[in-house]
């Protein structure tokens, strides 16, 4: 994967930007002994390193602003961190850039019951908004599977989703203000504590935006009543197709289930060994679950199996307790894990229509065979966000490589049956070299128009997201 070359500029300054750094943070907040900055030489993505120029902690806005001045000022590229869990390599840095991380800026501001929202520094763990809320009865509903770990920052900066997304949506529909700060050190807010906040919505331009605009520090997010209750249905077929047909025809009946999770016998068989959560043998498995009342949960878990049944199930199983519908989702939680326990992968993020399911499932079996290399299929299947994970050895010359080819093929058939490149992970560099398959030419160029607006200079995230070659003239050096 190409990165532009280090600016010589840049790197002949470095120690001047390292002590004007240091004037304006606390001293344990600048690190750039070449040991320690080997700590944020990738993100989740790691098949790609490169320590930084240094790393910067801030703990507030305007430590956040004071950073983003200087490294404006001297023409220092900055790379945004939240948590690190990105698997498109969104901060991945160059060698002549500051990472700029949030993890410090973790702190509950403002938390509103009667309206529904609560407001957080963007540092702060997806699962410790819902832990800041829950015992009053409310949730964050966007639920990545890194959501231990991965920050309200990276969400924003990608939209993440996950698993119950299909019902709640993804962080777009629960973001209703953020506090952010320009390249040149600016401060604004964007949106509110209300769905119709004045002026124009840059609030959408800036979700999904990949740290190219600015650098989230504050965020308004939208909690929701926690539901009376849930219940998943395991349903387990013996062809990945029919498990496809299935999705779309529970989408097709009207009913809306808060997720739709799909996996293949590769990830069955190896969440098994590793989870042991009791799976059928099979080579398809759906967790289909659904929340409301007792009665409520038990209509469409049966109106769900009905549907099910017509595609000749090798079992369906209804939760009946607690405890049964955690074994139900130990698997599919645990899978990235178990993968990884077995092989190294490379996860993907296409996402397509529901009713092409069937068909991509079917065409990526076929890849498998033309490039030797396995596939395990594990995906939020309702909305048709697919999370193939592609097994290789890093050690063996050339696997990676064979793994991107093949890769890039699986994320341009997405495009092909009326998709996209990315659900949630965004574009990053992973993907950023295929832009080119879903836009054209004015497409991109319109895109980079935005960026030249809030980032002049192109200083922030500037390899990411827009080919290299398509960009080359905007990012600084050239």
């Amino acid at each position: 994967m190409d990165m532009p070359s280090p600016d010589a500029r840049v790197m002949a300054k470095k120690a001047r930007v390292i002590e004007r750094l240091q004037s304006v943070l606390p001293t344990d907040a600048v690190i750039h002994d070449p040991a320690e900055t080997r700590a944020y030489e990738c993100d989740a993505l790691t098949a790609y390193r490169c320590p930084p120029l240094c790393a910067v902690l801030p703990s507030n806005t305007d430590e956040v602003a004071a950073v983003l001045r200087i490294c404006h000022e001297e023409e220092v590229p900055v790379v945004p961190r939240g948590s690190g869990t990105s698997l498109a390599g969104g901060a991945l840095p160059t060698a002549d850039c500051v990472i700029l991380g949030v993890a410090r800026l973790n702190a509950v501001l403002e938390t509103d019951y009667p309206n529904r929202i609560i407001r957080v520094q963007s540092g702060r763990t997806n699962l410790s908004v819902t832990g800041a809320v829950e015992e009053d009865g409310f949730f964050y509903a966007p639920d990545p599977s890194s959501q231990l770990a991965c920050a309200i920052a990276g969400n924003i900066a990608m939209n993440s989703g996950g698993a119950h997304c299909l019902k709640y949506g993804v962080t777009t529909n629960n973001l209703l203000g953020v506090k952010m700060v320009q390249m040149d050190g600016t401060i604004v807010d964007l949106g509110g504590a209300h769905m119709d906040a004045p002026g124009l919505d840059l609030l959408g331009l800036i979700c999904g935006s990949e740290g190219q605009l600015g650098v989230v520090t504050e965020a308004t997010l939208r909690i929701l009543p926690k539901p009376e209750g849930a219940r998943p249905v395991l349903i387990a077929f013996d062809d990945n197709a029919v498990a496809g047909a299935c999705v779309a025809d529970i989408i097709k009946a009207g009913v809306l289930p808060v997720a739709i999770e799909f996996m293949d016998r590769l990830c069955i068989e190896t969440t098994e060994a590793f989870a042991q959560a009791g799976y059928p043998d099979c080579n398809a498995l759906l967790i289909v679950e659904v929340e409301g009342s007792d009665a409520e949960i038990d209509h469409q878990l049966d109106l769900i199996s009905t549907i099910a049944a017509r595609h000749d199930p090798v079992e369906i199983r209804q939760s009946r307790s607690a405890e049964e519908s955690a074994r139900i989702w130990l698997g599919r939680k645990s899978a990235f894990g178990a993968i990884g326990q077995i092989s190294d992968y490379m996860c993907l993020d296409g996402t397509i229509p529901v009713s092409a399911l069937p068909e991509v499932l079917s065409r990526i079996g076929e890849l498998t065979e033309q490039y030797g290399l396995r596939v395990g299929n594990v995906f939020h299947a309702g909305d048709g966000n697919m999370h193939p994970l592609i097994l290789y050895d890093a050690n063996k010359p050339g696997d990676l490589e064979l793994c991107e080819a093949m890769g890039a093929d699986i994320l341009r058939l997405c495009v092909n049956v009326g998709g996209c490149l990315t659900g949630e992970h965004g574009v990053g560099i992973e993907k950023r070299d295929l832009m080119t398959s879903q836009f054209s030419t004015e497409d991109l160029e319109a895109q980079m128009v935005v960026k030249d607006v809030f980032d002049p200079k192109w200083l922030l995230n500037p390899a990411k997201v827009f080919p290299l070659a398509s960009s080359q003239s905007r990012r600084h050096g050239g």
